[in-house]
């Protein structure tokens, strides 16, 4: 009672209000219009699949909320749809904090450009690209990810998935993000490495950013997160404290 006390007295950052998404899922192999003529026929080639269900959420500045659930419940949509990339079939998501998100390491990096490119397309589309403080970021992004500058310097398709890693990793985190989403990404580099993400992760936190974890390691939401929800078939099973929702998703397996 005392927790959801405090939350009414914060602000919302993000609010989903009856939100349901789904999407159309290829049921007969047609990806041509040959295709659709020598396969399809006159019955749609097309299954609707509801991925998330009715779901009401609110989630306040500051708060760190774990996001728990078996493969294909819905976690990662649900991330997708608060950042705009997915659009609800019915309901409303309203996002009132700038948005960084960790949805998957490497998406939205150029394989044919070098990795200072990289960055410094990030840094505009983030709208913090300027001649004064580019090199500053550049120097905390290589400092960070322990990539040197002539590895920079490299095209990032000569690159390991590790350095891959690395890379998308160290341009989000070194950035003071008001919204953080983060996408089973904490199994990045070796163990020196994953200590360092999450010491940054904690320092984020603590500066009051919101932050979205979503992880099938119970052990990493209950050191990030103090709520969490769980996710079954969809819809959110379980809402409260972090460990509560692990104990939830524990009984998935049972």
């Amino acid at each position: 009672m005392v927790l959801f006390q405090i939350c009414n007295m914060m602000n919302v950052a993000i609010e989903l209000k009856d939100v349901s998404v789904s999407y159309l899922h290829n049921k007969k192999g047609i990806y041509s219009v040959k295709d659709f003529f020598t396969k399809g026929g006159l019955v749609s080639p097309f299954d609707k699949k509801v991925v998330l269900k009715d779901i009401n959420l609110k989630i306040f500045e500051g708060e760190s909320l774990g996001i728990l659930g078996k493969n294909g419940e819905g976690k990662s949509t649900l991330l997708r749809t608060i950042a705009g990339i997915m659009k609800p079939d019915k309901g409303e998501c309203i996002v009132n904090v700038e948005i960084s998100p960790l949805l998957a390491l490497g998406v939205g990096l150029e394989l044919e450009l070098t990795g200072l490119e990289n960055i410094k397309i990030y840094m505009a589309l983030s709208g913090r690209y300027s001649r004064n403080s580019i090199k500053k970021d550049i120097d905390a992004i290589a400092d960070f990810s322990e990539l040197s500058i002539e590895q920079l310097k490299l095209p990032i398709k000569m690159y390991s998935t590790g350095m891959l890693s690395r890379l998308a990793f160290s341009t989000v985190m070194t950035t003071e993000p008001k919204l953080l989403m983060i996408d089973e990404v904490l199994a990045v580099g070796d163990k020196g490495f994953q200590e360092k993400c999450k010491k940054r992760i904690h320092q984020i936190k603590n500066s009051g950013t919101t932050i979205l974890f979503v992880s099938h390691n119970p052990d990493e939401v209950l050191e990030v997160c103090e709520r969490g929800i769980c996710l079954r078939d969809g819809r959110i099973i379980y809402d409260g404290t972090s460990n509560g929702a692990v104990n939830e998703y524990n009984k998935l397996f049972a």
